[in-house]
């Protein structure tokens, strides 16, 4: 069953997205002292007594102007109430009604959705009712005054809005995948989103830097439920100054973190940047799954060989990622879109995925059968005995042997490409531990020490 949605509704800079962190008891929604921010609508949960509810913050509302990006947010805010239960319409307490505040309430009474009506900004409890009377001519009924930064009223205001949702219940259904969009900005990542959704679920501009919130979208694909996150374009720190794109690419950054599977969205006409080679770094550093999407691939000029000769290309300044599968997309014509879920699932198979201790063995023995370990020239021999697998999310195998260092680089990598050639685990990364033997006695011996109470 889906959760109700409680839209936030408001002109700019009011304090919407610091009551929709009160409401969800977060600090996802971006908060900074400049209007404009806020600009598609993003989702995060909340619950309140019984019920559990989405709440989606949205840009602020300005009606008499079309300058940048405002008739998008329009746009994104209508897409909100069209979904929503009830709608919570924010004013400032402090500024007493505006313009802007009777244009909102204006179109607002026009909707069928319901509205409560929170005068923020009122700390004082005495003189929070007075402010928020003057707030009745805008006819949306019965003005609540609240205090979004301390929390003041919230709960009175939260008893109303939870009397406009149905009862919502538990249900089994499993984790949905996290799968997180990212790249540099202008790549075409919110195009993609709203490709995959199929309504312009984010806002898209040539513009860089316009997607600043990370934007939570559930639905369901190849019989999985996924929930995708259109993050921020993440550029070099030097480049960001403080402020929302900051905190955007911060978020950004935690969104890799919190999935279970990233699209590294490359841009088709500009080839793999520095940049692209660092967010490459990060997913493999960060151990998630992953499949890279070439975009923009309509404005390639192409012929039969031009797809594997790109890859090959990509691929070689993308050597982090050699074992992620890549698609060549386009947001604008929708081709192989769809696909993108395909093989993020097979990723996040594999990246579950676990192998028997007695197949990892026969692995291993064939691998030490192509090539021996290397000799030192003083003759000593690095020995491979057994290796096990200890871990998923990523694949994670502890390989015992005689001394670590007797095993360079080049071995270690045939050993990894073995195991993969082998057992797989594509659009995954794998981990490979490598214990000597007098790792193994100091842990006995500290085992027998505590065992023992010293």
């Amino acid at each position: 069953m889906a959760l109700p949605v409680v839209a936030v509704i408001g002109r700019p800079n009011v304090g919407k997205s610091t009551l929709v962190n009160r409401l969800c008891r977060s600090r996802e929604a971006i908060v900074h002292d400049q209007p404009g921010v806020t600009r598609d609508r993003t989702y995060q949960e909340g619950f309140w007594g019984d019920r559990i509810f989405r709440v989606v913050d949205t840009g602020g509302l300005v009606f008499d102007d079309d300058s940048e990006f405002l008739p998008e947010i329009r746009e994104q805010a209508n897409l909100a109430l069209a979904e929503a239960s009830v709608a919570v319409v924010i004013v400032d307490g402090q500024q007493g009604v505006t313009a802007a505040d009777e244009s909102i309430a204006e179109w607002l009474r026009g909707q069928a959705v319901p509205v409560l009506l929170g005068v923020n900004k009122c700390e004082s409890p005495d003189q929070g009712l007075a402010m928020a009377a003057d707030f009745w001519g805008l006819g949306l009924g019965e003005p609540h005054p609240i205090s979004a930064i301390h929390g003041a009223g919230t709960g009175e205001l939260l008893d109303r809005v939870i009397s406009f949702l149905p009862a919502t219940t538990e249900t089994d259904e499993a984790e949905p995948i996290q799968l997180a969009i990212i790249g540099r900005p202008n790549v075409g990542k919110s195009s993609l989103l709203n490709a995959i959704c199929g309504e312009n679920r984010a806002i898209v501009s040539p513009i860089r830097g316009t997607t600043r919130d990370t934007i939570d979208t559930t639905l369901e694909r190849e019989g999985l439920t996924w929930k995708l996150v259109d993050t921020a374009g993440i550029r070099r720190r030097r480049s960001v100054d403080y402020g929302p794109e900051y905190f955007g690419i911060t978020r950004s950054f935690k969104a890799i973190e919190r999935s279970d599977v990233c699209v590294l969205v490359i841009d088709a006409l500009d080839g793999v940047t520095e940049q692209d080679q660092r967010l490459a770094g990060r997913i493999e550093e960060d151990g998630r799954a992953c499949a890279v999407v070439v975009n923009k691939w309509d404005a390639i000029e192409k012929d039969s060989h031009t797809m594997s000769a790109m890859e090959k290309e990509l691929r070689a300044k993308l050597y982090f990622l050699d074992w992620a599968p890549m698609l060549f997309t386009s947001a604008l014509t929708g081709q192989r879109v769809e696909s993108i879920f395909a093989i993020a699932a097979v990723a996040v198979e594999q990246h579950r995925r676990r192998v028997s201790t007695s197949v990892v063995n026969e692995v291993l023995q064939e691998a030490l059968r192509w090539r021996s370990p290397p000799t030192t020239r003083g003759g000593r021999q690095g020995r491979l005995y057994y290796g096990t697998q200890v871990a998923t999310r990523p694949p994670s195998f502890t390989l015992f042997v005689n001394d670590p260092k007797l095993f360079g680089d080049t071995y270690r990598r045939y050993v990894e490409r073995q195991i993969r050639e082998a057992l797989g685990f594509e659009g995954s990364p794998v981990r490979l531990f490598w214990r000597g033997k007098q790792q193994r006695d100091a842990e006995k011996e500290q085992a027998r020490h505590q065992s023992r109470g010293g």
